[in-house]
């Protein structure tokens, strides 16, 4: 019975346990009935004998004793044959009737039996790295299905509390590394200034700076992550084309010296969250469509209702492969990890889908058609 569901297996035990049940109790009622029932040609000889069989022998004393006994028996054949015939058939009749009863009210128990199962897969597919705290907590006797589903609440917490000790370590961790990365930016630029320094401590001078940049745009993903897969703390509307806009107007210099143009399409789009998470996602969303872009390429930035926002470039093809993991962490189109491409620290996009997700929404991406980024959140209205 491979590829069938648990409860149609269940379903096909109870009804062939209890045809199989149904047929022994036929067959026993059969045998019981047949040998409760008299033997014909012994109860016609010892009627016909004893003349005092029903009154059938007074009335047969004219004929000769073998054919009284022959017509008595055949009769009585007759009826015996008859009434286990009938016992056949209405007990076949009731069994095929009861099965089918049986397979509908087993249907039914097993969905029953396994709805706590399904309880507990409905809630499994409902977690997410960032929303741990969806709980089974079903109710009922100490069964199975009880400590099972108790185990699973058990895992839950134990990796909700995991998670949150990550992302606290991860928060504290960017916060305290900010502090030495601005002494050392400040350092260096302090011995820049100095006008006797030499042009190799001055060129290895502007690489430490752009290397500490980097750092702290870094460490500033991070904390920006850190906040946002930790969720929402207050909620307030929120106008996503007049954030937008202000985005656009703030990059407008860096598109410029990247020869980029940059399209929009506002329409009035209100939602409820944090307005300085969905401006850091906007910005993430239009700096990285600038910054994977080529000279003379094009950006269009589009607010709607449905999607939220919409940011498509020009750029390289982007294979479809590639595409679930710009999601992800340090992660790049070129396929370089935490190395390489030192214009961004490998996190806006993974700043994008954990601020969309901190809004209960969505963040996908597609490949264009003659190369270029479409990347698509959708957010709940308002």
């Amino acid at each position: 019975m491979t590829g069938f569901s648990v409860r149609t297996k269940l379903t096909a035990w109870y009804g062939a346990l209890f045809l199989l049940a149904g047929l022994v109790l036929v067959v026993i009622n059969y045998l019981l009935v047949q040998s409760t029932l008299p033997d014909p040609a012994r109860f016609a000889t010892t009627a016909v004998a004893g003349n005092a069989a029903f009154g059938v022998a007074q009335q047969l004393d004219t004929l000769a004793p073998a054919p009284a006994v022959q017509l008595v028996s055949g009769s009585l054949d007759e009826y015996r044959s008859s009434t286990l015939s009938t016992l056949v058939v209405g007990s076949a009749i009731a069994l095929v009737a009861t099965a089918a009863l049986a397979v509908l009210f087993g249907w039914l128990m097993a969905g029953r039996a396994l709805r706590p199962l399904h309880d507990i897969t409905s809630a499994a597919r409902r977690l997410e790295a960032g929303k741990l705290d969806r709980r089974i907590n079903l109710e009922g006797p100490p069964d199975e299905l009880k400590e099972l589903a108790d185990t699973f609440d058990g895992m839950l917490d134990r990796l909700a509390e995991s998670f949150d000790s990550q992302k606290r370590f991860v928060a504290n961790a960017s916060h305290e590394l900010r502090t030495p990365l601005a002494v050392q930016r400040t350092l260096i630029e302090v011995a820049m200034a100095d006008p006797d320094v030499a042009p190799e401590l001055k060129k290895l001078g502007t690489h430490l700076l752009h290397t500490n940049e980097r750092s702290e745009r870094m460490i500033e993903g991070l904390l920006v992550l850190a906040r946002s897969d930790r969720g929402l703390a207050a909620r307030a509307p929120v106008r996503l084309d007049e954030v937008a806009a202000s985005v656009v107007r703030a990059t407008a210099a860096q598109a410029s010296s990247a020869g980029v143009t940059v399209e929009t399409r506002l329409r009035r789009r209100t939602v409820t969250g944090d307005p300085v998470l969905l401006e850091r996602l906007l910005t993430n969303l239009v700096v990285n469509a600038i910054t994977y872009n080529a000279s003379g390429g094009w950006v269009y930035v589009e607010v709607r209702g449905d999607p939220a926002v919409e940011v498509r470039n020009s750029g390289p093809v982007v294979p479809p492969e590639a595409v679930p993991t710009l999601f992800e962490p340090f992660r790049r189109v070129s396929g370089a990890e935490r190395t390489g491409d030192t214009r961004n620290a490998g996190l806006g996009l993974s700043i994008v889908r954990s601020v969309a997700q901190a809004h209960g929404g969505v963040a996908e991406a597609q490949p264009g058609r003659r190369g270029g980024l479409t990347v698509t959140i959708r957010l709940p209205p308002a």
